[in-house]
């Protein structure tokens, strides 16, 4: 066993090392745990963790157990305790469902602490950070999303760090990981396609601001990409008058767009899905894809209406929008 340096012990936390609860069962706990940390004996230490936790939690004693079980989470995973160290982080995220705290930064660096320190293999640690995750739901928890992106992009799992970068509002961060991701395993071909596709997710999740800061960083970032607008890609210059289109909301240009990079957005079937949600939330159009009759009876109505026409015959306006299907435009 790796025995625990001075420095450790010096920074058992105080409900650990100076405590004196009126409870003797609970005093008892206390000593036997610092005997144990003494020793190294680590097991033994993560019992008494557990028992300290079930006691202090019973008295509702919620700051002293968040601050044992980081303690204790922190230092069995320095000591490659790894499945103990889990279990403590575990317990840690279930008190602050438990008490009811609220989602900070300071928490949100200590959840992030634990996780860069458990094992990527550690099947637990994925219960770990979908419980913290789930926990911070309640309030803004985009900075938790950067910080575990940044965890796993250090680690190459450029998997989940997307995952969590497309969930931040980093959008600097996940164009440099973007970058560092085509240059590594990317065709010379893909370049457009690696931003396209994060592009098109962060305006699903209707994070139109850091859909244009990915766009821009990764565009002047990487060494592949012509300096722009107009850029040598297709694909970059649909983006760009995507976001640019956005912002003016009009349906019209919007729907033309589509139609003049046709070629290009059918080099992933997953655009036009994407697409059509993102005309869903940024441009009001309803959620089945209309037909070429219906689209233009659509745009009629979307210009007569613009113009003040209140008198838009009711059958029409009906039938523009219930009569689609499920055939692509061309």
């Amino acid at each position: 066993m790796i025995p625990i340096t001075q420095a450790e012990k010096r920074n058992i936390p105080k409900s650990v090392n100076m405590a004196s609860p009126d409870n003797h069962g609970v005093q008892r706990v206390l000593a036997k745990l610092q005997a144990s940390i003494n020793s190294g004996n680590y097991y033994e230490a993560h019992q008494m963790y557990r028992t300290l936790y079930f006691r202090y939690v019973v008295q509702k004693k919620y700051s002293e157990v968040l601050e044992l079980l980081y303690h204790g989470s922190t230092l069995l995973l320095q000591h490659e305790q790894h499945a103990s160290g889990a279990d403590l982080g575990i317990l840690f995220v279930k008190v602050l469902m438990q008490s009811m705290a609220e989602p900070s930064q300071a928490y949100f660096e200590k959840i992030t602490n634990l996780f860069s320190l458990m094992s990527p293999s550690l099947p637990e640690r994925f219960t770990f950070v979908q419980s913290a995750i789930a926990w911070s739901m309640k309030a803004d928890n985009s900075d938790l999303h950067k910080m575990v992106a940044q965890v796993y992009w250090r680690e190459k799992d450029y998997i989940m760090a997307k995952h969590h970068f497309i969930r931040s509002k980093d959008g600097s961060g996940c164009a440099a990981m973007l970058v560092e991701l085509h240059e590594q395993r990317g065709y010379t071909n893909e370049v457009d396609l690696f931003i396209a596709q994060i592009v098109f997710q962060y305006l699903c999740l209707k994070n139109k601001a850091t859909a244009q800061e990915v766009f821009n960083s990764y565009t002047s970032q990487h060494p592949k990409i012509n300096s722009g607008p107009p850029y040598i890609l297709p694909l970059l210059n649909f983006l760009f008058f995507l976001l640019k289109v956005i912002d003016s909301g009009e349906l019209v240009v919007f729907t033309v767009l589509r139609e003049q990079y046709q070629v290009s957005l059918n080099r992933d079937p997953s655009y036009q899905e994407r697409l059509d949600t993102i005309g869903q939330l940024f441009f009001n159009i309803p959620s089945s894809r209309p037909s070429r009759q219906g689209i233009f009876r659509y745009l009629v109505q979307s210009i007569l209406n613009d113009h003040g026409n209140e008198d838009f015959d009711d059958e029409q306006r009906n039938t523009a929008s219930t009569s689609y299907t499920t055939h692509d435009l061309d």
